[in-house]
C-alpha cells in the first residue's frame, strides 16, 4: 500500500512523539532507580548502625566507645533522615515518578515496541533509514564515551582507595603503641582496601572503559572516512557508501557486545566466549 506524503508526515510526527515519550520514561527510570537505591542503602545502614551501636554500648560501655559513638550517631541520624526525605519525595511525585522502577522498565519496553511497530508501518525506503542511521552516529559516540568515562572514574577511585589505604594502613600499623581509636581506623581502612580491590577485579572497570573507548574511536574513524570520502568510502555511489558504513558500524557493535559478554563471564568461563 502506497503511503501518501500527508500520511508519512503524520507517522513521522508519531515517531517523534514516541521518542519524546521514551526519553521521559528513561529519565524517570534513572531517577526512580537512584531514589530506590538511596532509600534501601540509607535505611539498611541506619538499622545496622543503630543495632551495632546498641549492642556495642551494652557489651563494652559508653566510655570505652566514646569516639566511635561520636562518629556513629551522626551517621545514623543522617541515614535515617535521608531515608525519610526520599520517602517524602516519592509520596509527592507526579506523572511517571509515581511508578516504581519495575513498572517503568515494563512501560519502557512497551513504548519501545510501539515505536518499532509505527516505524515498521511507516515503510521508509532503505536509503532513508540508512541516512537516519548515519545521523545517529554522533549520539552513539557520546553514549559510548560517557559510559567509558563512568567506568574510568570508578576504576580510578578504586585504585586511589587501594593505594592511599595501603599506605595509610601500613603507616598506622607501624606505630609502636597503636591507640585504641586508631585500631578502628586501621580496621576500616583495611576493609575499604579489600572491598575496592575485590570490586575492581570483579567488575573489570578498566577493561570496560578501554573497550568502550576503542569502539568509539573505531566508529568515529569510519564516520570521518565517510564524511571525507576516503578509503574505504571512496565509492561515488552514495547508497553503496551508506550500506558499507552501516555494515561496518554494526560489526563494531557486535564486537563490543561480545567483549561485554566476555567481561561478564567468570574467569574460568571467559575463554569460552568468542
Amino acid at each position: 500500500m502506497e503511503v501518501t506524503p500527508q500520511g508519512t508526515a503524520a507517522r513521522v510526527e508519531a515517531l517523534i512523539r514516541h521518542k519524546k515519550h521514551i526519553a521521559e520514561i528513561r529519565a524517570a527510570l534513572r531517577i526512580r532507580s537512584l531514589q530506590t537505591a538511596t532509600r534501601w542503602i540509607s535505611g539498611t545502614l541506619a538499622v545496622f548502625l543503630l543495632f551495632g551501636f546498641v549492642i556495642a554500648n551494652v557489651a563494652v560501655g559508653w566510655s570505652s566507645l566514646a569516639l566511635a559513638n561520636k562518629i556513629a550517631l551522626p551517621v545514623v541520624v543522617l541515614s535515617a533522615g535521608t531515608f525519610l526525605a526520599v520517602g517524602a519525595m516519592e509520596e509527592k511525585a507526579k506523572g511517571h515518578y509515581t511508578k516504581t522502577a519495575r513498572e517503568l522498565k515494563i512501560e519502557l519496553e512497551a513504548a519501545e515496541e510501539l515505536r518499532l511497530l509505527d516505524a515498521a508501518r511507516l515503510g521508509l525506503p532503505v536509503a532513508d533509514r540508512q541516512y537516519s542511521y548515519k545521523d545517529a552516529i554522533p549520539a552513539e559516540l557520546d553514549s559510548l564515551r560517557k559510559d567509558g568515562r563512568k567506568y574510568r572514574r570508578k576504576h580510578n577511585l578504586a585504585q586511589s582507595v587501594i593505594i592511599l589505604g595501603s599506605l595509610a594502613g601500613t603507616a598506622l600499623s607501624g606505630l609502636a603503641d597503636t591507640p585504641a581509636p586508631l585500631k578502628y581506623w586501621i580496621m576500616g581502612i583495611t576493609f575499604a582496601v579489600g572491598a575496592a580491590a575485590g570490586f575492581t577485579g570483579y567488575y573489570k572497570w578498566r577493561e570496560r572503559a578501554f573497550y568502550l573507548q576503542q569502539t568509539a574511536d573505531d566508529i568515529e574513524r569510519h564516520a570521518t572516512a565517510f564524511e571525507l570520502g576516503i578509503y574505504p568510502y571512496d565509492d561515488p555511489d552514495e547508497n553503496d557508501r551508506l550500506a558499507k558504513l552501516a555494515k561496518e558500524i554494526e560489526l563494531l557493535r557486535v564486537e563490543q557486545r561480545k567483549r561485554e559478554q566476555q567481561l561478564d563471564q567468570p574467569h574460568e568461563g571467559s575463554a569460552e566466549v568468542v
